[in-house]
């Protein structure tokens, strides 16, 4: 089947195969030809011949676009687009942050169509928008503060007694290679041999 870059089927494409097929009808090839010169399904090349029989290469025309029919057309998401780079707060929201919710609640006033919030995503990935989290900060937030126990308290924090040195960060020895291990085949040690 025939593909685009995103996954979506190339209505074209089919089509011209259908064409393809057509024109090797009209030539005299069987449906077993056409099946094996065209990569499809012996009922796929059947139900084309037989609809090439009945309405010629009209037949095989494409019906239009596949699946159902977009709730919102072009002028009226270019219309949303257009109102969304506006802001929220431009549209009666307190902050400035867009929502899913607040962004189908824009969309119902602007268009009437009520759209759940969960698939006004799928909207503005079409309308190329992506996702953005704003910065979370404290209010309470001091910079000077921070700026000043970075240069001061940091340094006295970080440094500890041989840190510079190599070595295990466990307090405990180091494991002796002449000491039994815990983790030895047979018997445990220090459990008497009966």
């Amino acid at each position: 089947m025939a593909k685009t870059g995103q996954g979506r089927r190339d209505v074209a494409a089919l089509e011209a195969r259908r064409f393809e097929a057509a024109r090797l009808f009209a030539r005299g090839a069987g449906q077993a030809a056409v099946m094996h010169a065209l990569g499809v399904s012996r009922q796929t090349a059947h139900e084309w011949y037989h609809r090439w029989r009945r309405k010629g290469r009209q037949g095989l025309k494409a019906v239009g676009r596949l699946g159902r029919k977009p709730r919102l057309d072009r002028r009226q998401l270019d219309r949303v687009e257009r109102a969304l780079l506006q802001g929220p707060r431009r549209h009666g929201f307190a902050t400035d942050l867009w929502t899913l919710p607040r962004v189908a609640t824009v969309i119902a006033r602007l268009t009437g169509v009520a759209y759940h919030p969960g698939h006004v995503w799928y909207l503005l990935r079409g309308l190329q928008w992506s996702l953005q989290r704003p910065a979370r900060r404290a209010r309470e937030r001091d910079e000077a503060a921070i700026r000043q126990w970075v240069r001061r308290r940091w340094p006295v924090v970080k440094k500890t007694p041989g840190a510079s040195a190599p070595g295990s960060s466990s307090r405990t020895r180091a494991v002796s290679r002449s000491s039994p291990s815990s983790d030895a085949r047979g018997r445990r040690a220090g459990t008497p041999p009966f």
